[in-house]
């Protein structure tokens, strides 16, 4: 079967995201959790340890607290509080832990670092799993054992305001509850009020047990503007009346005699220097843990504050609540919030953290009986019981207590060596699932490199043994060996397989397609290795063999170490270092090929090349669409030194843009000139800099537009800044001061009315060419309106100190289009090549990196005044990807134009495919290989999930590809 190459490679990619899906489903584990389906009762717990014949009391230790107050703050950074600008942001909170009766710790957060796992630790004590990072977008409500459900099962009266992730997660625990959505950054005082307003008569009343406020302000500031906003002093000061309100009532309402209270300040994640979160760095994980109550010691003075796990939070409140562990939870008892107990309660509390752990860790390591922590729980057990029998007995001497001591220190080995142990078996991994994906993946690999020579001809068309493989008998033998295979798997696993859970059906499918696609493997290696030598397609369809140049050989040799660096975590971490080495050499190359073509070949040869046509559109006659001729620059010297002006003024562009943007890992806290730019004194600086920015963009784009779409380009730009002004990035010339900000709606729906506007009349054009007249200017016009008003889009979305980068990708686009692509000779292999390199460098000047702390979650919300799901997502993931995605689509206007080749768009778009499928397919491999590396979930894991996105994208593009290949080749007569 003869398919054309951009319809197999589609298939091939389309396939791969299956294969990539369900290696991801296996991959990210499900929490370590207790097969046990019941919740923990106070039934179950276990006696007090006591050796003799009779057993002591099973009961948990009386209540600590009466009352408790949760007061979370989203993205508090330890240093708010604890920092050198703790007292000026929070005055007396800071206060309170210098003089105060409080314990005050450094809580630290497992990645990811967003709200909803981070929510599931602080109330299960378990560490949630990196796919919890897609959830959090729609949280389902939590089944397993957990800290609320504990309490309302002991009748504790609940009530909670704020983030209304708590209500989803946990459905009517709560006997009152206000819900704020999480999502709509652009809002950072009424999500905050909404909580606040409640406060008053809240605190006058006596029915409840447990008040949790959780505050979204902080978090939506850093969103907007980062952690050195000035909006940052007055949002953490407004927090501090709140908790200094929260405070005095609760001292007001202390009755002589009763249990005391206790008040918790604590932040779900920090904040990254750019203002977002999900990652993995010190300000991220790093989250201030206030502890206030009567029944501390008061403090002296300012101390370093100790290091706990924030899943260390939910045993402690757990225990200080008279509430069992919850059965799922790693953490460990927080020593100092008991120390005022007697020695044999702090056994106590201590004896039953440890037994939860102990069951946790015999139900989910087979060989638990030789974890350090175990042997040393159980050591610890029974020296607690003789303890108790001399208790008991009534025996007061010096020698009991030291002896109470020592057990008190076994009790914290054992515990620090089991929550370590549970740690770090993160879950369970699928391998079922995984190796069945990560075989697709490879089989798909490894189809589209047999298919090259076949793929890159001249026909540009793939022969597929389909029928002779499904008609073969080692077909039917396979599908019977991997059916039994599957059922011998799936009958003796002893864990959960998803792949397993599947219909037979799917699975039958899936057998029957990873068997077909064996054979055709084995069929397409065995006809390549029996064809002779000299009848291999060549190179770009030119006979003569395969022959590689300089150009080739640093493409080729570029692809594959960037894939291998990917073994390494330094490199994924600062993969735009390598990105930004391969352009640049790649630029030094090109320049290497335009000093040649204009200094050492013949003047004919130039002639010649001086007859050509111009490249977007490809027709005679459209020469007055050039850039330069709208600059009035036509003869071929001006066009020579501009060529040789390409290259490198490529690379100052590349340089420029570097320093806009830190990221990274090991540099991204240094400052930048987006930072100088967004700084409140230049201001005016940034406004000139947008300014100019989008006049250029227009000058670039709007050469090739019709004239209603010219007009609506330019009112679309005008709305862009509008905007910005509006929400205070940039100011108008007439303006004084800052203005008032707004959330900028009314503009950005002006913006999204000029975007759909374009759109439909480039689709309008692209459907005439394509379905009422085989005109190729008008689909090559329709192209570009299309690509314009993807443009204006992503002007909209990005933030005003990226513009330059748009405005430079435009640029870059159209010098090298101009005079390298066309004016070398360059075939559709090495500029798909290229245009994937500078998308992929462009993903990186936008300030991203392979952390989730660098989505831009803000961009979800431009123009929306609620939280919709679908068009959030959206923009984030265009605003994300729109460096590759803007690099995409310009290689489908240019090679859907170019004369030479009819078969250049199936060229492009098979390669591109490849380019795809070979760092995901490597991917997979070697996250598998470390799927127990120590960097894993921090730095291997996101990368995992920004490489499955990226091929998804890269499907979607390859689509397109394949419409416009085909309608192509309909026109042609």
């Amino acid at each position: 079967m003869r398919v054309r190459s951009s319809v197999f490679a589609c298939f091939c990619l389309v396939l791969e995201v299956l294969g990539i899906a369900l290696f991801l489903r296996g991959f990210f584990p499900v929490p370590i959790k207790s097969s046990f389906s019941s919740k923990s009762k106070l039934s179950d717990l276990p006696p007090e340890p006591f050796t003799g014949s009779s057993l002591n009391s099973s009961k948990v230790p009386d209540p600590l607290f009466k009352r408790v107050v949760i007061v979370l703050i989203d993205a508090l950074r330890e240093d708010f509080v604890f920092g050198p600008n703790g007292r000026m942001y929070m005055p007396y909170i800071r206060h309170l832990v210098e003089r105060g009766s409080t314990h005050s710790f450094v809580a630290k957060a497992r990645p990811p670092t967003v709200t909803m796992p981070r929510i599931k630790a602080l109330t299960t004590g378990s560490i949630p799993g990196f796919i919890d990072v897609v959830m959090n977008l729609n949280s389902p409500a939590l089944l397993e054992d957990n800290l609320i459900w504990q309490a309302k099962t002991a009748g504790k009266r609940m009530v909670f305001y704020g983030d209304d992730t708590w209500v989803k997660l946990f459905p009517k625990h709560f006997m009152e509850y206000d819900g704020t959505t999480s999502f709509f950054v652009s809002d950072y005082t009424e999500v905050d009020n909404n909580v606040t307003r409640h406060l008053d008569s809240t605190l006058k009343r006596d029915d409840w047990d447990i008040l949790i406020l959780h505050y979204l302000g902080l978090d939506h500031i850093g969103h907007i503007s980062g952690p050195h906003s000035s909006l940052i002093q007055p949002k953490l000061m407004e927090m501090d009346d709140i908790l200094k309100k929260i405070h005095g009532s609760l001292i007001l309402k202390e009755a002589e005699g009763a249990l005391p209270y206790l008040l918790v300040l604590c932040g779900d994640h920090g904040m990254s220097e750019t203002g977002s979160h999900g990652g993995s760095s010190e300000h991220e994980v790093n989250t201030p843990l206030v502890l206030i109550s009567p029944a501390f010691k008061k403090k002296v003075g300012m101390e370093k504050p100790s290091t706990v796990e924030q899943v260390d939070l939910t045993p402690t409140l757990a225990l200080g609540l008279g509430l069992p562990i919850s059965q799922n939870s790693v953490g460990r008892l927080i020593q100092p919030v008991v120390e005022e107990a007697s020695l044999r309660d702090q056994l106590r509390f201590l004896h039953l953290n440890g037994h939860q752990l102990s069951y946790l860790l015999k139900d989910s390591m087979p060989a638990y009986e030789k974890e350090e922590g175990y042997e040393q729980f159980r050591v610890a057990e029974k020296s607690h019981g003789n303890w108790v029998k001399l208790v008991v007995e009534g025996n007061t001497s010096e020698v009991l207590t030291n002896m109470g001591k020592k057990v008190f220190k076994q009790y914290l080995e054992a515990l620090r060596a089991m929550s370590a142990a549970l740690s770090k078996q993160l879950g369970k991994y699928d391998m079922y699932s995984m190796v069945v994906g990560m075989v697709l993946v490879f089989q798909l690999l490894l189809l589209l490199l047999l298919a090259m020579p076949e793929a890159l001809s001249s026909a540009s068309e793939v022969d597929l043994p389909v029928s002779s493989a499904l008609l073969s008998l080692p077909f039917y033998l396979l599908c019977l060996l991997l059916s039994s295979v599957h059922v011998l798997v799936c009958t003796s696993a002893e864990s959960s397989c998803y792949f397993c859970s599947l219909s037979w059906g799917l699975v039958f499918g899936a057998v029957a397609l990873s068997s077909a696609l064996l054979c055709i493997l084995v069929s397409m290696a065995a006809r390549r290795r029996a064809k002779p030598p000299g009848k291999s397609p060549s190179h770009g369809g030119v006979s003569g063999g395969w022959s590689l140049s300089e150009l080739d050989i640093l493409l080729l040799v570029g692809t594959a170490g960037h894939t291998l660096s990917l073994s390494a975590s330094s490199f994924v971490e600062e993969e735009h270092q390598v990105w930004y080495f391969l352009l640049n050499t790649l630029c030094l190359v090109v320049f290497q090929d335009v000093c040649r073509k204009y200094f050492r070949e013949r003047r004919a040869n130039i002639g010649r090349l001086e007859d050509e046509d111009y490249l977007l559109p490809s027709n005679e006659g459209d020469a007055v669409a050039s850039p330069l001729a709208d600059l009035g620059v036509t003869d071929a010297g001006s066009e020579r030194w501009l060529a040789l002006a390409t290259p490198p003024l490529t690379l100052a562009c590349c340089r420029l843009l570097r320093s806009l943007n830190q990221t990274g890992v090991q540099w991204a806290h240094l400052p930048d000139l987006g930072h100088w730019l967004n700084s409140l004194e230049h201001k005016m600086v940034l406004s000139l800099f947008a300014a100019l920015s989008l006049a250029l963009i227009y000058f670039l784009v709007q050469r090739r537009c019709s004239w209603v779409s010219k007009i609506a380009l330019a009112l679309g730009l005008l709305g862009v800044y509008s905007y910005r002004a509006a929400v205070g990035n940039v100011v108008f010339p007439w303006q004084h001061g800052g203005g008032n900000m707004s959330k900028g709606t009314v503009e950005a729906r002006f913006v999204y009315v000029f975007v759909l506007g374009i759109l439909f009349t480039g689709s309008k054009d692209l459907l005439r060419s394509q379905v009422i007249t085989a005109d190729a200017r008008l689909k090559s016009r329709g192209l570009w309106e299309i690509y314009s008003g993807v443009v204006l889009l992503v002007a909209l979305l990005f933030r005003a100190h990226n513009l330059p980068v748009l405005c430079c990708c435009l640029l870059v686009q159209t010098l090298m289009a101009q005079f390298i692509w066309k004016k070398l000779h360059y075939d559709a292999a090495q500029t798909t090549i290229m245009h994937y390199w500078f998308g992929q460098t462009f993903f990186y000047f936008q300030g991203n990196s392979n952390s989730i702390a660098t989505v831009d979650i803000s961009v979800g919300f431009v123009g929306l005044e609620s939280y919709v799901e679908a068009p959030a997502f959206f923009l984030t993931a265009l605003s994300t990807y729109a460096g590759p995605l803007l690099w995409a689509a310009h290689l489908v206007c240019y090679l859907s134009s170019e004369k030479r080749s009819s078969v250049a768009v199936g060229h492009g778009c098979y390669c591109l495919a490849l380019l795809r499928s070979v760092p995901a397919a490597a991917y997979v491999v070697l996250v598998t290989a470390l799927r127990y590396h120590l960097f894993i979930w921090s730095v291997f894991s996101p990368k995992l999930l920004y490489e499955s996105m990226h091929t998804l994208l890269t499907a979607a593009i390859c689509l397109f590809f394949t419409t416009m290949e085909q309608s192509r080749s309909s026109s042609r007569p």
